[in-house]
């Protein structure tokens, strides 16, 4: 029954398997193996989510679109950060940096499966693609490639946002052409641009996560995730190289912080301190720079390819205050996390097979994850910890570099490295 199934899948009569090249034979049979695991995860991850469902709060409720919360039991909130997926064409896009030992066939398909096979091991809360998602240069339909780029996602009914990077906007739709249709997909909280104001890019926006169902703060965000477009490329001729976060969106972001740290100070439940944050978007800030060896977690395998000029961001996040964390991509062999002024600055390292990568050094996913703390009354208050790991797509989807980023009252801590789930 498989081979027939295999015979149908690839579309080649049963009688004429012998008159084919025996690569050609193997290529089919690896590809339609690959579309099995990719239908077996799926089923999985979704049978995984629903039984969650009373725990979590990621798909929001009726009445409550776009109303992210924590888990009703577990007091967790979990993201998965999938940064570079340099999605092309599918099965006829090829893979870089791979050993041909290491797979004998690839293609845009195997950065499908290691989505799906990452998701079935963390189950997120939300996904955030952070740029870069697909390669436009050799994309030859970017609705198409997008479509097929976030597809686990939206196959898993999670719920999902994106920013985009320096490659999305090279293939059929403009910067803002990817942005409006990534904000039309199913499951997405993406959105264009804040409304009411003009503002730089395209992709600014931010998300609420409540406190858990039934809990004091239900009604409150007490983790605020903040999404931002570093651009592309300079558009000043006397500048050169990458975009960078100018100051209307650096203007949006101090309004958005205040308004949500008040907010969050008030009546009722007010709070003594505001509640935590963290940053998304693509291309590095100029102080990634500041860290090696000694004082960071993870690797750095390859210059900081951040803007030219320094246009202050990091220096707004600090005076807002709330900013814990930040997360990019594009530099693809990097995946360390520093500390700075309090603030995390940290890479994902690379997804994609079509991606520039290294040979040997297995793509990775960076994962969040950020726990309530419980009150004197027992029942769910504030965010009391924010840590962090990385899910490397190797043979044991080994785990690596647990780091914990921001606890109440601490500056937290290094944990010992483990390999393996």
């Amino acid at each position: 029954m498989l081979f027939v199934l295999f015979n149908s899948a690839i579309g080649v009569p049963l009688s004429t398997l012998d008159t084919r090249s025996e690569m050609e034979v193997k290529r089919g049979y690896l590809d339609f193996l690959l579309l099995l695991l990719l239908l077996f995860a799926a089923a999985i991850s979704v049978d995984s989510r629903e039984a969650r469902r009373g725990d979590v709060g990621g798909a929001p409720a009726a009445g409550q679109a776009d109303r992210l919360r924590f888990g009703r039991r577990s007091g967790e909130f979990k993201i998965l950060q999938v940064a570079d997926m340099h999605y092309a064409d599918g099965r006829t896009t090829g893979c870089l940096d791979v050993f041909p030992n290491q797979m004998p066939t690839c293609s845009d398909l195997n950065t499908t499966a290691f989505v799906y096979r990452v998701i079935r091991a963390e189950n997120p809360d939300l996904v955030v693609f952070t740029g870069d998602n697909i390669f436009g240069f050799d994309a030859t339909d970017a609705e198409k490639s997008l479509d097929a780029s976030f597809a686990p996602a939206i196959a898993l009914k999670l719920p999902w946002v994106a920013v985009l990077g320096n490659h999305d906007q090279e293939s059929t739709l403009s910067r803002q052409g990817v942005m409006h249709h990534i904000v039309g997909m199913p499951h997405t909280l993406s959105r264009l641009n804040p409304s009411g104001i003009d503002i730089d890019g395209f992709g600014n926006y931010n998300v609420e996560v409540h406190g858990a169902e039934g809990s004091p703060l239900a009604n409150k965000s007490v983790l605020n995730l903040y999404f931002l477009d570093s651009g592309d490329y300079s558009t000043v001729p006397s500048i050169p190289g990458y975009g960078w976060i100018k100051p209307s969106q650096q203007v949006w972001f101090q309004k958005t912080s205040s308004d949500l740290q008040k907010k969050y100070m008030s009546k009722p439940q007010a709070q003594k301190d505001a509640a935590p944050g963290l940053a998304y978007f693509h291309i590095p800030l100029p102080e990634y720079s500041e860290f090696d060896a000694s004082n960071f977690t993870g690797v750095k395998q390859e210059g900081i390819s951040s803007p030219s000029i320094n246009s202050g961001f990091f220096t707004t996040m600090v005076e807002a205050g709330d900013v814990k964390a930040v997360f990019v991509g594009h530099d693809h062999l990097n995946d360390f996390c520093g500390k700075l002024i309090g603030i995390q600055l940290c890479y994902a390292g690379g997804f994609g097979y079509h991606a520039y990568g290294k040979a040997g050094w297995s793509r990775r996913a960076r994962v969040v994850s950020a726990h309530l703390e419980k009150t004197v009354d027992g029942e769910w208050g504030e965010v009391k910890s924010i840590k962090t790991w990385k899910r490397l797509d190797d043979e044991y989807l080994s785990t690596i570099d647990t780091l914990v980023l921001w606890s109440k009252g601490s500056n937290g801590r290094r944990r010992k490295r483990h390999v393996g789930n």
